[in-house]
């Protein structure tokens, strides 16, 4: 065993109740379940969801050691049928040569020389967004943030704003984010795919309203006689790209990266923007300094792409945000032949988990790991973080590739709106709710405050 690896000494969890295992208390607070297999049990920890043999890890070591596995150990776990509804058979689900070659191709249309070119339209949606709001209003903050991203990810992904279309193909995804969630935390976990729930008959519509919609924009990119047109959005450069042995995505492939994309680009930041959003209402001193960096850095003019690495308190609000509400909450892969951990065997089929809400939240790496500190990821913080102590984006080969794109739409949509509204909410604490995402367990609403 490597000198740099940490030795893994599974215990046994809570024993549960067969044939379920541990799924009814996973189900009813999934987050408060892993919080106590961490507390109660330590690092390594043997449990059952249903008739799964489970491993739940919870060092940032052991964590790293499981994200930057050989896919012929580790490979990444389908999770239930709903999920797969959404994403088909995008690079996040694909394995070996398969994986790879999807990989190869999308990786180049969201590298920062790209995200770069897409900054404008960020901003540009973001003062859409402003312009429209007034002192004095109230508005649903989750709704406010979805629309923005929509718009953004729409202009950037498809190259076209559908105007009211915006909203349909938004409710859509959320009613599919919705469903993926209660099955995970449920039986329907278990069900085999050709059971047609009420559940899953709703996903099916939702995923159908967003075929529809994603298969025409995908029609627009293509010639008369099916070419690519010249264009510099995100699915014309998927229409056209190239592996080694000069073939392209087919259109159903194309179709399940662009609404992976999708999700990355919208859901993940809408998500972390909501939440970063309802911290600072809370913190008036950390929105103080953030009015007066945007004041330091913009002088009153809208951000641009250049402005990003300056903005380095904005950049740790959005990364506190992340920490205390990763929008991915949770990862599984299953261990194959060989796999192990920490010098330890892992037996094939065990499903190993690890929980963005649990390590982020664990007080070994984050002093307070209750409280929004945005000072803890400064270049002069006293608390060193250990590597995949945060990981909101995964990690090793598996890093979501639309991580830059997100982080940097997050970050500039933030300060143009912060630099002309202030968000006040009431003082009442917010739960998240578990779904595909952890989104407010309640409506946000904010009554805004224009800044003169």
């Amino acid at each position: 065993m490597p000198a740099s690896t940490l030795p893994l000494n599974p215990v046994n969890g809570p024993r549960g109740v067969p044939p379920l295992g541990n799924l009814l208390a996973f189900g009813k607070d999934p987050l408060a379940f892993l919080t106590r297999l961490r507390d109660d049990y330590g690092d390594a920890v043997t449990w059952s969801l249903g008739p799964r043999r489970s491993l739940f890890i919870s060092h940032p070591r052991h964590i790293k050691e499981l994200l930057a596995a050989r896919e012929d150990t580790f490979e990444i776990l389908e999770i239930g049928w709903a999920f797969k509804q959404i994403t088909g058979r995008s690079v996040i689900l694909s394995k070996g040569a398969d994986w790879r070659r999807k990989r190869s191709l999308v990786q180049p249309t969201v590298r920062p020389r790209q995200v770069r070119a897409y900054a404008d339209a960020m901003v540009d949606s973001a003062c859409a967004a402003a312009d429209a709001w007034h002192d004095g209003a109230r508005v649903d903050v989750r709704g406010e943030m979805a629309l923005i991203t929509q718009r953004i990810v729409l202009r950037t992904l498809f190259g076209n704003d559908l105007g009211e279309q915006t909203r349909a193909l938004g409710d859509a995804m959320d009613v599919a984010e919705r469903e993926v969630g209660a099955e995970v935390r449920g039986i329907g976990l278990f069900l085999p795919g050709w059971v047609r729930t009420p559940a899953r008959r709703r996903l099916l519509d939702a995923v159908a309203t967003i075929d529809r919609e994603v298969d025409r924009l995908i029609g627009e990119r293509r010639g008369p006689a099916r070419g690519v047109r010249e264009r510099d959005d995100l699915v014309s450069r998927l229409l056209a790209a190239r592996d080694e042995e000069g073939r392209r995505l087919s259109p159903r492939e194309v179709r399940d990266e662009a609404v992976t994309l999708w999700a990355a680009g919208h859901e993940t930041t809408s998500t972390a923007l909501t939440w970063a959003l309802y911290l600072l209402a809370r913190a008036p001193e950390a929105r103080a300094r953030l009015e007066a960096e945007l004041q330091d850095v913009l002088a009153g003019r809208p951000p641009a792409i250049d402005d990003y690495e300056r903005l380095t308190w904005t950049r740790q609000i959005v990364t506190e945000a992340m920490r205390l509400y990763p929008p991915v909450w949770l990862i599984p892969a299953v261990a194959r032949e060989g796999a192990t951990l920490g010098g330890t065997r892992i037996p094939v089929g065990t499903t190993v988990w690890c929980s963005t809400w649990t390590t982020h939240r664990d007080p070994r790496w984050f002093p307070g790991p209750e409280e929004f500190r945005p000072q803890r990821w400064g270049a002069d913080a006293r608390d060193a973080v250990p590597e995949h102590a945060w990981y909101p984006f995964g990690g090793g080969p598996r890093t979501c590739p639309g991580a830059r794109f997100a982080q940097v739409e997050a970050v500039l949509v933030l300060a143009t709106l912060a630099q002309r509204f202030r968000l006040d909410l009431p003082r009442t604490a917010v739960s998240p709710r578990v779904g595909l995402l952890l989104q407010p367990a309640t409506p946000l609403h904010a009554t805004l405050r224009a800044r003169t």
